[in-house]
């Protein structure tokens, strides 16, 4: 598999990261956990040197989960969490299931507890998970600062965060990536993320690569979700790519972005992931998987997309998308 760089950070990474969203119970629906852990270790055969996790998901279990996974190559690979998240077990309202604390001494002890779930004595890259606008944005880089003083991470980073958080971010920690959603159907951050990443010699983690499931394939116009997923609302992350409104016609989006594919020799997945990867910013293109089969097609998004297959992919979803998220649109 192909490498990329965080910016000027001189951290490798492999060109596609696992994402880890998946593995948290309870929050994307069922799976086994030995599948789970299978995936990880198909990913990490297959080149993946950068696994991705955060503690809330599934309250702490995806962590665990990829703790259990990576132990005997933990020292092999680039492990990412997130932190700065504050969650309430059993609210029904999934709005209000997590809201963003980087108190100190709540952040510190989230670094702590983060390190011993996952079995390790160092986190490579560390996140402030979503921005807390209550508090200036050195109050989290400081921790993280002390944080790898101490030895707990080696790297600092953001994710979720806009160009003017991420400069007065930088003033305080020299901050290496900013992991924010990135897909055919969301191409927001090329307004002003990307550019500002670009020039102050950061990188990109491009999470949701494959649209959250959506640039799968494996949907259908009348796709339902179970209680335990958090795609069941319809939205998501400002977007309302497959909300009842918008379903129908994206899937037929979809199926033509297969066509394309099959053209190509590739899967509409290799596809999605392909897109992400043409653009230089990106460092790493994240995809999750739960099942050993999963992970093997997505390593199959490691190809160089031809300039006019980019465009015929941008132009059948400038045509047809619905709810689609476009530079200069508002984040989430």
């Amino acid at each position: 598999m192909r490498t990329r760089k965080f910016g000027d950070s001189g951290l490798e990474t492999s060109a596609i990261g696992f994402g880890g969203w998946p593995m948290g119970r309870g929050q994307y629906g069922p799976f086994e956990d030995d599948e789970a852990i299978s995936a990880v270790n198909t990913a990490f055969d297959g080149g993946v040197t950068l696994f991705d996790t955060a503690a809330i998901y599934g309250w702490g279990y995806g962590e665990t989960l990829m703790g259990k996974a990576l132990k005997g190559i933990r020292q092999d690979v680039i492990l990412v969490t997130k932190g700065g998240r504050r969650w309430q077990e059993g609210e029904a309202d999934r709005s209000k299931a997590t809201v963003s604390d980087s108190d100190p001494a709540y952040l510190r002890d989230s670094i702590d507890q983060s390190l011993k779930r996952l079995q390790t004595d160092y986190i490579d890259v560390f996140l402030i998970h979503w921005p807390d606008k209550t508090r200036p944005y050195s109050v989290p880089m400081e921790v993280l600062e002390e944080a790898k003083q101490a030895g707990k991470i080696r790297h600092a980073g953001v994710s979720n965060f806009t160009a003017e958080m991420m400069a007065e971010s930088r003033e305080t920690s020299p901050i290496i990536t900013n992991q924010v959603g990135y897909h055919i159907f969301d191409r927001r951050p090329e307004a002003e993320i990307m550019p500002y990443v670009a020039e102050n010699g950061m990188g990109v983690m491009a999470y949701g690569s494959m649209a959250h499931g959506l640039l799968t394939g494996a949907w259908s116009p009348d796709q339902s979700f179970s209680d335990d997923d958090w795609r069941a609302g319809g939205a998501n992350f400002g977007l309302n790519s497959w909300g009842s409104d918008n379903l129908a016609a994206n899937i037929d989006v979809v199926n033509s972005l297969s066509a394309i594919a099959q053209e190509n020799g590739k899967t509409i997945a290799q596809l999605a992931i392909a897109w992400v990867l043409a653009n230089p910013t990106v460092s790493v293109a994240l995809a999750g998987a739960v099942k050993p089969s999963e992970i093997t097609e997505n390593l199959g998004g490691d190809w160089e997309m031809p300039t006019e297959v980019k465009q015929a992919v941008d132009d059948l979803v400038r045509e047809n998308g619905s709810g689609v998220g476009w530079p200069g649109d508002p984040g989430p």
